[in-house]
């Protein structure tokens, strides 16, 4: 498995993302498959975990409490603020406090921060807080979620260096708006971007190619694959030019051995500003464990990013930032 650095830990860069525990819409196993499934996944190299919401954060602490001593896991949780707030050292304590017990841990190893209103300048105060909290030993890592460019800038600015270490934002090769922006202030300040939506919900895959374009209220759909199918559909640039980005992949994977997942994940791995790429994982329902650790080691030859330009040049993709707007803008 590969790895990077985040802040003091040594971390490989694929995640295990929990999302899909916070609710029944993408489906649900009982409990103890579900940590029998992330037994799986920790013997397997996939040690970190991230997106922890609410039963997710406590299934995680229960499992990590069950683990012996000697066992690494990572989680990353989130800290999400969508209503105006009036920040204060108490307000914020009570706040990382409750993370820890729900997640059973002294320290936090990663808190990733969002704030929704950027109107309201109270995320830089947050902040201060939360950098004191990291310093008196509260969280290992601190890090952002959904934050533009210009904010992150600001952010890490005024903060100084080494004390952001993360921004979680979406980044496919259907969503490429990290290039454009993005990328410049993670080398600027040193941070790494963690990567949700790198398959869009699983469209990225061979199950999609040469099948015609679903209905966006099927019940077959996840909310996630409803959320990227607008993106491919009404941004992107379709749904026939997205089957032949499909044979594409799947051309370039045959070459490799590798699966149409395994290079669009690698393609996002390529980029040097990227830190891990986060998967949602289905825990007790759906694996794939096996196929995705086969994206390490390897990378992709230069007549296969050219080959792909091919189809990505034809695209709305470097545009989407106009119509979507920078990256966390979906959620503002």
């Amino acid at each position: 498995m590969e790895s990077f650095q985040l802040g003091p830990s040594i971390l490989p860069r694929m995640w295990s993302g929990l999302w899909q525990l916070s609710s029944n819409a993408w489906g649900t196993a009982p409990l103890p498959r579900i940590r029998e499934a992330m037994t799986r996944y920790v013997d397997t190299g996939y040690t970190a975990f991230a997106d922890h919401y609410g039963s997710a954060e406590i299934i995680f602490g229960q499992f990590r409490r069950s683990l012996p001593p000697d066992q690494p896991v990572f989680g990353a949780t989130k800290w999400c603020v969508f209503t105006d707030i009036e920040s204060s050292q108490g307000l914020v304590e009570a706040a990382v406090k409750e993370r820890m017990e729900r997640m059973q841990m002294d320290r936090i190893d990663l808190l990733q921060f969002h704030w929704q209103n950027y109107s309201q300048k109270g995320y830089l105060s947050t902040l201060k807080i939360l950098q004191g909290l990291k310093t008196d030993g509260w969280i290992s890592a601190l890090g952002l979620c959904n934050f533009d460019s210009i904010r992150t800038d600001e952010i890490c600015t005024q903060l100084g260096p080494g004390v952001i270490s993360s921004n979680q934002v979406q980044f496919s090769l259907i969503d490429t708006r990290p290039l454009h922006g993005m990328a410049d202030v993670c080398e600027k300040h040193g941070i790494k971007l963690l990567c949700y939506g790198t398959l869009c919900g699983g469209f990225l895959s061979e199950v999609w190619l040469n099948k015609p374009m679903p209905d966006r209220y099927s019940n077959h759909l996840t909310p996630s694959q409803r959320k990227y199918l607008d993106i491919i559909v009404g941004v992107w640039g379709g749904w026939q030019l997205f089957q032949e980005l499909l044979l594409v992949l799947y051309d370039i994977g045959n070459g490799h051995g590798l699966s149409i997942s395994n290079i669009a994940t690698r393609w996002v791995l390529d980029h040097p500003f990227v830190g891990a790429v986060i998967i949602g994982t289905r825990l007790g329902i759906s694996e794939h464990l096996d196929e995705n650790l086969r994206v390490n080691g390897f990378r992709l030859t230069e007549s296969d990013k050219a080959a792909l330009d091919v189809v990505l040049n034809r695209s709305n993709g470097c545009r989407i930032i106009t119509s979507i707007g920078d990256c966390g803008a979906e959620y503002r």
